[in-house]
């Protein structure tokens, strides 16, 4: 059955990668599963077609068959688990690791990601609101926070949990939302554990596709 993603049309970052159907594509490359990609517009996303598939008009969206999924997290795990790859087996001689792969998961999008979606949201949509210079440090201290901590359990390894994995995959593709700011260079650590997650070779046809998309079209947003 051809698996089918949703993504935008033009994407809002211009093909940075920053688009959660990055995080699919990059998924499905790294376990050699092959995909197509229908674009859709904001106006399409918002239409009974598109929510359907998605209650909330976003993207990505996932088509497998009679199988729709939406959210990146439950995407991502059910690609994990249906292919080898990105989830230790239980060959491996380690019982929990898969659950400690999974929890890293979850940590990147339910621990790490919120404040560092508020801090670009300051950033970007409120910087010109009277608050703004009184807020955006707090907003930006709760990452650094969160960057130590993140910091100090990755220490010199090169991944979160033993080899590479669905969790490493979301938290690398949440901590390149920071990139822009320079926040973490600040974390050298970290800053390498994110290059290393560009450097691999499925992450980069991932961005190439996304790229490819949108060249030579302006961000929307």
């Amino acid at each position: 059955m051809t698996i089918i993603l949703t993504a935008f049309e033009r994407s809002p970052d211009g093909g940075r990668g920053l688009a959660r159907d990055t995080r699919v594509r990059w998924a499905l490359e790294e376990v050699g599963q092959p995909y197509e990609v229908r674009l859709v517009s904001f106006r399409a996303m918002k239409e009974p077609a598109h929510l359907a598939l998605h209650p909330f008009g976003q993207i990505p969206t996932y088509e497998e068959g009679d199988l729709a999924l939406f959210e990146t997290g439950a995407i991502v795990l059910h690609i994990a688990e249906r292919h080898a790859g990105l989830l230790p087996s239980d060959s491996d001689g380690d019982a929990s690791a898969r659950a400690r792969a999974i929890t890293w998961m979850f940590a990147a999008l339910s621990t790490v990601e919120p404040p560092i979606l508020e801090f670009a949201n300051a950033r970007l949509l409120e910087g010109d609101k009277p608050w703004s210079k009184e807020r955006l440090p707090l907003v930006e201290g709760r990452v650094r926070d969160r960057l130590k901590q993140l910091s100090a359990r990755l220490g010199r390894a090169d991944w979160l949990d033993g080899g590479f994995s669905a969790g490493d995959l979301m938290m690398v593709s949440v901590l390149l939302r920071l990139k822009p700011s320079g926040i973490l260079d600040g974390t050298p650590n970290l800053a390498a554990y994110v290059a290393r997650g560009e450097a691999r070779p499925a992450y980069q046809r991932a961005f190439a596709a996304q790229l490819a998309v949108n060249a030579g079209k302006p961000p929307t947003a």
